[in-house]
């Protein structure tokens, strides 16, 4: 059984009030943004490059996926378990229908399920940030040119299969802009998270133009603002071992950040959608 009006209007009041408290950065990331640009002198070419190289990376991904595009099975795998254990009675009539598991069935469940997974999905890439973080701190400087792509394959990852969690799909040209604009939101100050939700505030409205080359070009801000915050690990992996603990806890809690963005804004897409639904059918 789907959501009355009344549940759906709540829930995006509630995303709407996550929205407004979304502040500036806090001191901490603004002291850390300052090593980044007091040390980019003293990085040694290899990480240089590799940087570089991400700006690249994204932006192939941005036109064909490449390598970072998720399987959706697992995730489709682990909502359909979760729909069974808490709704067995509306899986069954979906299934009745002859709907199969895929994301327009995801469209139909109760967005409750879907959160709950979004929290797993969310919960599991922390841990393997964590690991990454310990792994790759533990040799310094020298192993922040392995770390930074292995942060983006993450990054990107946590926001496919939340994506997936609320039946969007990141196969799409168009979901994974929408993607890059979280990461952009997560990463950006008081003005560009106003700018990133006022661009993506009718991003499902059929009747607007969208100028996709344009929209595109934020792409390398994202990854500019990606390694800036990189700044503290730059300083504090300059040490190795210490870098260990630094890079495992600031990796977790960017992944984190962008897991929960990405949880209120393909949330709120869901959300509109049915209001939307409700709307015409009424």
């Amino acid at each position: 059984m789907g959501e009355s009006r009344d549940e759906l209007q709540q829930m995006l009041q509630a995303i709407e009030e996550w929205e407004r408290e979304q502040k500036d950065l806090s001191i901490f990331e603004k002291i850390g943004r300052l090593p980044f640009a007091l040390l980019d002198r003293f990085t040694p070419k290899g990480i240089q490059n590799k940087i570089a190289e991400l700006l690249d990376e994204l932006g192939g991904y941005l036109h064909t996926g490449g390598s970072y595009l998720v399987q959706k099975k697992s995730i489709l795998q682990k909502l359909r378990a979760k729909w069974a254990e808490e709704d067995p009675v509306s899986l069954a009539a979906s299934t009745a229908q002859g709907n199969p598991l895929d994301l327009l069935a995801v469209k139909q469940m109760p967005l409750a399920l879907s959160n709950t997974v979004a929290d797993s999905v969310r919960e599991s890439n922390k841990k393997v940030a964590f690991a990454q973080g310990a792994t790759t701190g533990f040799g310094g400087i020298f192993t922040l040119a392995v770390d930074i792509p292995a942060v983006l394959g993450i990054a990107l990852k946590v926001l496919q299969e939340t994506a997936i969690c609320y039946g969007f799909d990141p196969d799409d040209p168009r979901e994974r802009l929408f993607i890059v604009k979280c990461m952009q939101f997560t990463m950006s100050d008081i003005v560009g998270k106003q700018a990133v939700l006022q661009d993506i505030g009718d991003y499902d409205n059929p009747n607007r133009l969208r100028d996709s080359v344009s929209e595109v070009q934020g792409w390398r801000e994202t990854m500019v603002s990606f390694t800036d915050n990189f700044g503290w690990k730059k300083l504090f992996q300059s040490v190795p071992v210490i870098g260990m603990i630094f890079g495992s806890f600031m990796n977790r809690s960017m992944i984190h950040d962008m897991a929960e963005t990405a949880q209120m804004l393909y949330r709120k897409r869901a959300v509109l959608e049915r209001l939307n639904a409700l709307d015409d059918c009424c």
